[in-house]
């Protein structure tokens, strides 16, 4: 591969010479599943663009400029009483409609995804909100499975704005990024109007933003160690602040937990008289088996098995998600409480063949094959490397890792090492970046000195990690997969031209 110009990531982008149309050969899927996904169509991964127009693009800049002098996600105040001073001003859009409303410490965004997926197939209109975003700030708020259009969010962000500044004035300190986002997703969701709105948590339960909604189905996804430093040091002090999202009547979905963690979400359930789904025991995976593109699963929910589900995701971990989001839209339709008769079994099958999501282990290019997954704490970079090993069968792995300064850096490292033949270390533009050297010199000590590559600039190490895959020959079985942060998998995804 020849030399990339500074700064060209267009010239990177001519030389990568990225394939994201999959071959028509690989939609045949193992075990007889082919129909299953013809129902659904090929999974398109919603992640928009810059607008074409100059005006709008110029506009959703002003817009990104003028959240960007508040508060970031990593500075919080633990508190409530700013997104609720903002509801209250705004009329209390997130009573408008019932919601569901997932914490956890891994799996929340696909999970969301998934139900999201499943309600809509079900015929009703969604309002999703996640974060972070992948590639454009539009992704965080979805409507009918898709981003909102920039000229929506900008439409959106003009009119809470008034009272943003109004609720600004009278408080200590001002609305952050992520409140200010929060409640743009809210009024968005009443002006549609959505029928049901799936929110996922930005971080932990208690005193995040999103918690002021009351939503009827509280799921929690695999709780884990990650933000030790706001969250706790361990799963329990992790989970008691996730519980904070179980309302009093409300469904628990909860997904595998550590013993110490679930004790406490089903201790915060009894408090609320919530009803508790417990995965492996009311829900579950029955059978999984690898599929091209996927793989191909047996799930029983609260109302009986829903067998022969394709799911054009990767991972174990993909399919215990698909599982507790099966439960989640269950138990909101009354499944297991009113009545026990499962959901209908092809529409599930068409809405979990339609799901993707973006930057978890999706592939973006072939030959060699490259792979993007948002990992970045230790438990997550265990079920990515325990998936791509399954998935994929690489004779030889090359990693790209770009991690934040302020996550477990070690522990994620350490979970890729079996699997990554060598590691090139980099660095995304964000301030919160770890720097290459010093992510290196970790690096050296957990793989060894000649298993790392240094390249400051994320387009010299996708260059430098696609020439070390292709080094056994065009046949070989070389693979790359890029990881250790959303903002290096989105950054990397716009490089390798997809969006």
């Amino acid at each position: 591969m020849s030399e990339l110009p500074p700064n060209d990531s267009g010239s990177f982008d001519e030389i990568v010479e990225a394939e994201t149309d999959r071959d028509p050969d690989l939609a045949v899927i193992e075990a007889g599943s082919r129909t299953l996904r013809t129902q659904g169509g090929p999974p398109q991964a919603d992640v928009p663009a810059r607008p074409e127009d100059p005006e709008v693009d110029k506009a959703l800049r002003e817009v990104e400029a003028e959240l960007a002098t508040r508060w970031g996600e990593t500075k919080l105040e633990p508190s409530v009483a700013r997104i609720a001073a903002l509801m209250d001003v705004l009329g209390e859009p997130q009573r408008s409609y019932p919601s569901i409303h997932i914490t956890g410490t891994n799996g929340k965004t696909s999970t969301a995804r998934m139900i999201e997926a499943l309600l809509g197939a079900f015929e009703l209109r969604t309002g999703r909100y996640t974060s972070p975003h992948v590639q454009s700030i539009t992704e965080r708020i979805s409507l009918d499975g898709a981003p909102v259009s920039a000229e929506r969010f900008i439409e959106t962000y003009q009119d809470v704005k008034p009272y943003v500044e109004m609720v600004d004035a009278r408080q200590e300190y001002r609305l952050s990024f992520f409140e200010v986002l929060t409640g743009m997703a809210y009024a968005a969701f009443a002006d549609a109007p959505v029928d049901v709105a799936v929110v996922e948590v930005g971080m932990g339960g208690s005193w995040d933003a999103t918690n002021v909604i009351d939503a009827g189905v509280a799921v929690v996804t695999p709780i884990d160690l990650d933000h030790t430093d706001r969250l706790g040091t361990t799963p329990a002090e992790i989970a008691a602040e996730k519980s904070g999202i179980i309302k009093r009547d409300a469904t628990v979905i909860m997904a595998q937990q550590p013993v110490d963690a679930a004790q406490v979400l089903l201790k915060k359930a009894v408090e609320a008289d919530a009803t508790v789904a417990r995965e492996g025991l009311e829900f579950g995976v029955v059978a999984r088996q690898v599929a091209v593109g996927g793989q191909l699963v047996t799930l029983r929910g609260l109302g009986g098995e829903y067998p022969e589900v394709y799911l054009p995701l990767h991972g174990e971990h993909q399919a215990h998600n698909a599982a507790v989001a099966l439960a989640a839209v269950e138990a909101f339709f009354g499944v297991g409480a009113q009545h026990a008769q499962p959901l209908d079994i092809d529409t599930v099958r068409k809405a979990f063949a339609a799901v993707a999501s973006p930057g978890r282990l999706e592939v973006v290019r072939r030959s060699p094959t490259v792979v993007l997954d948002a990992a970045h704490n230790p438990a997550g970079a265990r079920a990515a490397a325990a998936a791509i090993g399954e998935a994929f069968q690489f004779s030889r792995l090359i990693g790209v890792v770009g991690a934040s300064g302020d996550k477990n850096v070690r522990g994620l490292l350490e979970a890729f090492e079996p699997v990554f033949a060598e590691v090139v270390v980099t660095r995304n533009t964000s301030h919160r970046a770890m720097d290459a050297d010093e992510l290196a010199a970790i690096a050296v000590e957990v793989f060894g000195e000649d298993r790392v590559q240094v390249e400051p600039r994320l387009p010299d190490a996708l260059e430098a990690a696609i020439t070390l895959a292709e080094e056994e020959g065009e046949f070989a079985g070389g693979g790359v997969l890029v990881t250790g942060s959303v903002i290096t998998v989105g950054e990397a995804r716009l490089l390798l031209g997809r969006g």
